[in-house]
């Protein structure tokens, strides 16, 4: 008894030690992951913008944790498939800030679906930067916590606009879907050819749901349209119409689309040459770290980056540096840091003004030339001259 009784440890020190001890093994283990949360379109009608740009995001969570993490921390995307649906990306939201608890939301693909889950992120006053959503009326309704990232969509078809004018062309015909960014580039694509002159002889709003262009494109052959504008979200609408135009013997001299996509061309061969397209970013671009981007990318995905993975991964890299500028995940910090900041990715230019509308980046057009994408507008970072084809199909 005498033996154990000396050997004993104080009942006070036995605690301590307990908590040390404690103490220690709890500082050990890794913090958990910051989680961000956001949906993308992996199915449904914008899936293929939508898997390109879920791409952009995991890419960046790969480099963002190879690079020591956020705030010392490990970064997690959450990502749930919106289907390309209005109702199934609110709904989500919904659910990655009050049921899964994510620290951080990023923004899906498209207006149409910023617009509907907006008023989500905004009532729980949350950050949310927006990679892929143009339509100035977005950031025109009073929001706080709302970023763009994109050039507005009332520019998407201002580099067709220009180069048509450039050339002496006058008649221009209009074909937009009706959802929130394809009105928004449509109008634009209107108001810019008025400014400069031009006649814009033919404008048409189609339905989503429309998969059959020939009523449409009948009319913009008797209008004898010269430059034609397309703006539409789903790139099968702009495989079917130059089908069409090829059915029917629909000759422009220009024609334009709201986007650029190696599809578009994969899709078409030839029939796709000379087409022009909006491009927020191509791989030549004299902007940092856009070489390793692009080599990241096409090992990783096997595919070349469009621009919805560079405007993904480059608007995640704007909110990394945000957060880490207010040194932690305080939601109204990290907006007073993205009002204020100016930075360049590889993805081009980031400056907002008080709406957090973006001011800083205006775009660029391609246009399909031998098969692949090249710069042609603005000249000051054009790859190329722009090709004026003969109307003739059997030419291309």
């Amino acid at each position: 008894m005498q033996l154990m009784t000396s050997s004993k440890i104080p009942f006070y020190t036995a605690i301590t030690s307990f908590i040390l001890a404690f103490s220690f093994l709890n500082a050990c283990q890794p913090e958990s992951p910051i989680t961000i949360g956001a949906t993308m379109s992996q199915s449904g009608s914008l899936s293929t913008q939508g898997q390109a740009a879920m791409n952009g995001y995991l890419l960046c969570q790969d480099h963002i944790n190879e690079q020591g993490g956020l705030l010392n921390r490990q970064v997690e995307f959450l990502i749930y498939d919106d289907r390309s649906d209005i109702d199934t990306a609110n709904s989500f939201y919904e659910q990655l800030i009050t049921e899964d608890g994510v620290d951080l939301v990023m923004g899906p693909y498209g207006s149409t679906l910023t617009e509907a889950v907006a008023p989500v992120t905004e009532r729980h006053r949350m950050v949310h930067v927006s990679p892929l959503a143009a339509t100035t009326s977005i950031w025109e309704q009073g929001r706080e916590y709302l970023f763009m990232v994109l050039p507005p969509a009332e520019l998407f078809l201002a580099g067709l606009i220009e180069m048509a004018h450039d050339r002496g062309l006058t008649r221009v015909g209009i074909i937009q879907q009706d959802a929130l960014f394809p009105c928004a580039a449509g109008n634009g694509a209107v108001e810019l050819a008025t400014q400069k002159g031009m006649e814009v002889v033919f404008m048409e709003t189609y339905e989503s749901v429309t998969t059959d262009f020939r009523n449409i494109l009948r009319q913009v052959k008797d209008e004898n349209v010269e430059v034609l504008a397309m703006a539409a979200s789903p790139l099968d609408d702009f495989i079917t119409v130059v089908r069409r135009m090829k059915e029917m013997d629909v000759n422009v001299k220009m024609f334009g689309t709201s986007g650029a996509v190696s599809r578009f061309q994969e899709e078409l061969g030839s029939d796709g040459e000379y087409a022009y397209g909006l491009s927020a970013w191509e791989p030549g671009l004299p902007y940092p770290g856009i070489d390793e981007f692009v080599e990241a990318y096409s090992s990783k995905f096997n595919l070349e980056p469009s621009f919805h993975a560079a405007g993904a991964y480059g608007s995640c890299l704007i909110f990394r540096e945000a957060i880490e500028r207010a040194g932690s995940l305080d939601q109204d910090a990290i907006r007073t840091v993205l009002l204020n900041l100016e930075i360049q990715t590889i993805f081009g230019n980031y400056a907002v003004d008080e709406r957090g509308y973006q001011v800083a980046n205006d775009g660029l057009f391609i246009q399909w030339q031998n098969g692949r994408k090249v710069i042609v507008w603005p000249d000051e970072v054009a790859e190329a001259e722009p090709r004026y084809p003969t109307p003739d199909w059997n030419e291309r």
